[in-house]
């Protein structure tokens, strides 16, 4: 539980409520977070309202461009030179965009994560010289990288940086320098992330060129970086995530609406969430895991069928960045578990040799959301450096803090909030002992991180109306957070597990009125429930779920109420487990002579007269004979069943590899187009290959793509089919990664429910 800070009271005059309008908690926000002037908080509500600053106020802009349109005047060769992560990315892609349509001879070069880490490394810029390359542009990277600047300057060939990262005492001899970080405090370009700064010389660019406006066009690259990158929310860098949003939402570019696509998200509901929990990560997945160059490939390509399977390479690779970090988190919670002295040390420093560089900066985030303070993960593969990842909490500089200790290190680098660094694995202890005592002196650790409360609110006051009235104040993010309400005197009742591993809860909660609202828990299920009145504190957020536009409470924290109404909660049940039986049809046959309800999927071998999951029934006894594709799957299963004692059983209906599962699939298909005049549903389909929905989808898609059939009708979860046409081979490719992606989710799954503690999988 975290420690609740109440609003502080504020009498916001009638007048500043008038021109703010809507909703008063708008403008008591807007009060409560210093901005009183009226001009200022509509100008932070309205991009339209916004007077963004010039380009030319950054330092070093006026050389830059000079020296970028003397390289397109004589046609030199130009490497743009970027970073692995999407800020990165979309600065990579943002620059080399604009200058070829400025007639650059250009190319560019993205490091990999494994072989190179960030910055300039000299092997790879000797590599790049000998490409020819005579003007090297940096982007969100280089302030720090005087060594491979001064040889690059030794050649004859001048280095351009356009970076936003901490200044060093020293900055390198560059031919210019741009970075916000060289501006006051309080300049509206101060906060810019690295896609900013390159936004923010291309326009100077397009200026000069007598174009005025046409970086405009990149607005939606835009949107991404200041989002993934976390970057603060003030001045031009809230001006052009708002204007970015609205870019994206209406983007040309088809490697993003091929991943939107994958990514089931409709463009035209798209907000930051989405980018910082659906796009960012997907993309983020190539640098971390392959290689971060195929980004700029999809962000510019005009061809939709390749993006398509690009989109959904990054599917897969996304899938497989999920697993890895729930690996990590695991290893990680088990070290801490086995030496409980690290949890009272002011920074967890955790290191493994087997943990992936790439997935550690996110686990890292998610420990520091668990035990609220800065956490640093580092990978020490045998005989190599170790390359750690920090995370830090509210009010703990994090890369002030390992500065401190920069002597132990090989090199650091980051933000307030995070930070990278490379150490010898051999000083991990004694870095482990420096960096608590740093933050110990500057930000005391606590059990009970802030929550800062905006507002009380009644379940009968929650509507679409009053969340779109709040998100007047989105985008949120850093700099800007999202609104924190309560709603006091709940019970819940009906809790379920849901997510790929069951690692959510969603539930329902009831006023004294007796009025009700449904609410998602992420990863609620590490923690225990209220057991009686209770008030909550939540989020408000739109959804867009299944085409259907409805309010989304997202559960943040919970404090015992007064009262002691106990929740209507299901009661526990009794789980039997079976799944080591070797010989389980005996078994089977004498439960159900007992009148336990069978739940069998694509086994008619077996003969149990067993029930699909769709023909359930509510029955004292359930026996889970084949193990469901995923966690959601069983929990509808058990909703609707309803026993009071589960016997678990664990055989693999086999459905996980392609081929069979395409078979069965396409053999129930034919069938119901030669005695069904082709009508059939998605969850009779479902329940016969015991696949989810989503592979079923997928399944479809493909079989339609190779032209065995199309799609004459779809009415919910009714279809009907008739005799296909011609082969599209330029769908196949990517439904074929879709459906592998899909179909190794489910094999997860299923291998998670062989060895997970028999009363998680079952519990509510």
């Amino acid at each position: 539980m975290k420690r609740w800070i109440e609003p502080d009271p504020a009498e916001v005059p009638a007048e500043f409520l008038e021109k703010i309008g809507g909703h008063p908690l708008v403008a008591h926000t807007l009060w409560r977070r210093g901005m009183t002037d009226p001009v200022q908080a509509l100008a932070f509500l309205d991009p339209r309202v916004y007077r963004p600053a010039s380009a030319w106020e950054l330092p070093g802009m006026e050389q830059a461009v000079e020296r970028l349109f003397k390289a397109l005047k004589v046609r030199e060769k130009i490497c743009v030179w970027g970073d692995f992560d999407v800020d990165g990315q979309t600065s990579t892609t943002l620059l080399v965009s604009t200058l070829q349509e400025l007639g650059a001879n250009v190319f560019f070069h993205i490091p990999l994560r494994d072989t190179e880490s960030h910055g300039i490394k000299l092997p790879a810029l000797q590599q790049a010289l000998g490409q020819g390359a005579q003007l090297v542009l940096t982007c969100d990277t280089g302030i720090g990288e005087h060594e491979p600047i001064a040889y690059a300057q030794s050649q004859g060939v001048d280095v351009i940086v356009t970076d936003h990262h901490a200044l060093p005492a020293e900055l390198p001899q560059a031919h210019a320098l741009i970075n916000p970080q060289m501006l006051p405090p309080h300049h509206p370009l101060r906060t810019l992330p690295g896609v900013g700064v390159a936004y923010k010389l291309a326009e100077a660019l397009y200026e000069r060129a007598g174009r005025s406006g046409e970086a405009e066009k990149n607005l939606d690259l835009v949107a991404l970086g200041i989002v993934a990158d976390v970057a603060v929310q003030r001045g031009d860098t809230r001006y052009l995530l708002q204007r970015g949003l609205e870019a994206l939402r209406r983007t040309q570019r088809v490697g993003l609406q091929a991943l939107m696509e994958v990514a089931d998200l409709d463009p035209g509901w798209l907000s930051e969430e989405h980018i910082a929990f659906n796009l960012g990560p997907r993309l983020n997945a190539l640098g971390r895991l392959a290689d971060a160059n195929l980004a700029v490939e999809l962000l510019t390509t005009g061809d939709l069928a390749k993006a398509q399977v690009m989109a959904t390479q990054l599917e897969g690779l996304n899938a497989r960045r999920k697993w890895m970090c729930d690996q990590v988190f695991e290893a990680a919670m088990d070290q801490l578990e086995q030496d409980p002295a690290l949890l009272e040390d002011a920074a967890l420093v955790l290191a493994h040799p087997s943990w992936p560089p790439g997935v550690i900066g996110i686990v890292a985030a998610r420990l520091v959301d668990h035990y609220n303070r800065p956490v640093v993960l580092i990978a020490t593969p045998p005989n190599e450096l170790g390359r750690g990842s920090a995370r830090s909490v509210e009010g703990c500089n994090i890369e002030k803090a390992i500065a401190a200790h920069g002597g132990m290190l090989r090199s650091f680098g980051g933000h307030p909030m995070a930070a990278g660094l490379v150490i010898e694995p051999q000083r991990i202890p004694e870095f482990r002992r420096a960096l608590s005592r740093t933050v110990s002196a500057s930000a005391p650790p606590s059990e009970e991180a802030p929550l800062h409360v905006d507002g009380y609110l009644r379940l009968d006051e929650i509507s679409m109306q009053l969340v779109a009235d709040l998100e007047r104040l989105a985008p949120f993010g850093a700099g800007n957070r999202p609104l924190t309400l309560v709603s006091k005197e709940l019970t819940l009742t009906n809790p379920r597990l849901v997510g790929r591993n069951s690692e959510h809860r969603q539930l329902i909660i009831k006023d004294q009125a007796g009025n009700a609202q449904r609410v998602i828990w992420w990863w609620g299920s590490e923690w225990e429930l209220p057991q009686g009145a209770f008030d909550l504190a939540y989020a408000l957020r739109a959804s867009n779920y299944q085409g259907r536009r409805e309010v989304q409470v997202e559960w943040l924290d919970w404090r015992p109420g007064p009262g002691a109404l106990a929740p209507s909660v299901r009661p526990a049940l009794e789980v039997v487990d079976h799944r080591q039986q070797a010989d389980a049809l005996l078994l089977l046959r004498q439960l159900q002579e007992e009148g336990v309800q069978i739940w069998c999927e694509a086994k008619p071998e077996l003969d149990l007269r067993a029930k699909g999951r769709h023909e359930l029934f509510a029955a004292p006894g359930l026996a889970i004979v084949t193990i469901p594709p995923g966690p959601q799957v069983l929990q509808e299963a058990l909703e609707q069943a309803r026993p009071h004692r589960v016997y678990l059983f664990a055989l693999n209906a086999g459905m996980d590899e392609a081929k069979p599962f395409l078979n069965r699939l396409a053999g129930l298909l034919k069938f119901a187009l030669s005695k069904r005049d082709g009508k059939v549903q998605l969850s009779s389909l479902a329940a016969a290959t015991a696949q989810t929905h989503e592979g079923v989808r997928a399944g479809i898609a493909w079989l339609e793509a190779k032209g065995f059939f199309i799609i004459a009708h779809e009415d919910g979860d009714a279809l009907r089919l008739a005799k296909g046409g011609q082969e599209a081979e330029a769908q196949v490719q990517g439904l074929t990664l879709r459906l592998q992606a899909l179909l190794e989710e489910t094999a997860a799954y299923r291998a998670y429910f062989l060895q997970a503690d028999k009363d998680r999988l079952v519990s509510p």
